[in-house]
């Protein structure tokens, strides 16, 4: 113990320049991993885009939708896929006149549009 203390107060400069290093690397790793979100990137967000919000809200404007929720995924920068959830779903009219505002208002294929029946 008393060869430790020292080694401790023989080298304490060099001692207190290490310990400095380590803190001011560790201050910089934790800056930056806040101001890049502290974790791995994801093209999956978790908050509504402008576009889902708008089109949330022109779909249930739409008679016999109902309430409705819009979900946009993207792959390289362009629609994949659009999946809503809405009360009127059952209903076949209603249905279609969602598949045409969707396709219409974001203009892609019906194809890659799905539409389901929200459980009230």
């Amino acid at each position: 113990m008393r060869k430790v203390l020292n080694y401790v107060k023989d080298n304490r400069k060099i001692i207190i320049v290490v310990v400095l290093i380590i803190i001011l690397i560790g201050t910089i790793y934790f800056i930056n991993k806040s101001a890049t979100g502290g974790g791995p990137t994801s093209s999956v967000s978790t908050e509504k885009s402008q576009t889902e919000i708008k089109l949330t809200s022109i779909l249930s404007s739409i008679d016999g939708v109902g309430a409705t929720d819009v979900m946009i995924t993207e792959k390289d920068g362009a629609i994949a896929g659009v999946v809503v959830v809405c009360e009127g779903a059952n209903s076949i009219i209603v249905k279609n006149d969602i598949l045409n505002a969707v396709s219409t208002a974001l203009n892609i294929d019906k194809k890659i549009i799905a539409i389901y029946s929200m459980n009230i």
